[in-house]
């Protein structure tokens, strides 16, 4: 039958095991960077459903109001996509003047 582990062999695997963690570093952590761009992301989809969302509630209340049937609510909706993409835009431009101002800010380091 076979023997007990080799407490030797043991002490020897632990060491490899130890060196090879060291080398690796513990692997790539996850940045703030990373996830800042999923955040702006989905501050831009929020920016165009709440415009799209408000539009349709106000299209929506106008014509129970006046009884207007689709047509407040198609109008209001279109405007409120309309708000949307503009504040969308206005997001993304945000997002580019920082990304140049950090671009620049590495660019003065070196």
């Amino acid at each position: 039958m076979s023997e007990g582990p080799d407490p030797d062999r043991l002490k020897d695997l632990e060491q490899r095991l130890e060196r090879l963690k060291a080398g690796q570093g513990g692997g790539k952590p996850h940045t703030e960077e990373h996830y800042s761009m999923a955040q702006h992301a989905w501050r831009m989809v929020i920016e165009l459903v709440a415009g799209l969302g408000i539009g349709f509630g106000i299209g929506y209340g106008l014509d129970a109001l006046f009884g207007s049937a689709p047509w407040l609510m198609v109008v209001f909706t279109m405007l409120g996509f309309a708000a949307g993409v503009k504040t969308m835009m206005r997001s993304a431009q945000e997002i580019q003047k920082e990304n140049e101002a950090a671009s620049a800010a590495r660019d003065e380091r070196e």
